[in-house]
């Protein structure tokens, strides 16, 4: 499936910089803050999300495409938005990129996050994140860190969960809100397992270009 999008790629990849085609330099995500209860719908958007995907990057050698941030964790208060991970060896990287801007997606770059490289949604297309991911990456790791633990901790859940609403329901400043619930955060992290120095960078991430799950909004 292919998204319309006023800003689709003219240019095959080979005529195109490394800059272009991995998005270096590009413009902050943004979007309208709201955390709403979990919707057994997510799981469902994020499959529809992932077939298309799947579709753009055809034959290249995808190692995963994981359901990531607060709407793959089961009865976890979210923001609205699917994130998405396309896992790839490092070599997979510049392809991956260029085959999902094909398909519409706006290449972004890193945004501060090494080895993590996101896209603007094609106007359009569901609400969501997309990553592209280097397998093994501290991006990666925080992702899925993030996701199993909840799962697997109701009580962490459910406390997370009550943060993000209240952090909602009386800021509409994503800096506001991302720094408000990174202490939470690197709790939870805590528990996955990352040394004190990935946790100590990931703070500085976090509190440097906003949520690592921030939400897309088509321009």
């Amino acid at each position: 499936m292919r998204w319309a999008s006023a800003a689709s790629p003219s240019t095959t990849t080979s005529t195109r910089s490394t800059d272009e085609v991995l998005g270096r330099g590009g413009g902050r995500m943004t979007g309208q803050l709201v955390v709403v209860p979990y919707d057994p719908q997510w799981p469902h958007r994020f499959e529809e999300i992932a077939a298309s995907l799947r579709d753009a990057l055809g034959a290249l050698p995808v190692v995963a495409i994981e359901h990531v941030g607060s709407t793959s964790v089961p009865d976890l208060a979210a923001k609205p938005v699917i994130d998405v991970d396309v896992v790839v060896t490092r070599d997979i990287v510049r392809a991956a990129v260029a085959a999902i801007a094909s398909a519409g997606y706006e290449p972004l770059g890193e945004m501060g996050v090494p080895d993590r490289f996101a896209f603007r949604s094609p106007v359009g297309a569901p609400r969501q994140n997309i990553y592209v991911t280097v397998v093994g990456s501290l991006a990666l790791r925080n992702h899925l860190g993030l996701r199993d633990t909840l799962r697997a901790c109701p009580d962490l859940r459910d406390e997370y969960g009550a943060v993000k609403l209240a952090l909602a329901a009386r800021t509409d400043d994503i800096d506001v809100y991302v720094d408000g619930k990174t202490d939470i955060v690197l709790r939870i992290l805590q528990k996955v397992g990352l040394a004190q120095h990935e946790l100590d960078e990931l703070e500085g991430v976090n509190r440097m270009v906003g949520d690592s799950v921030a939400k897309a909004r088509p321009r």
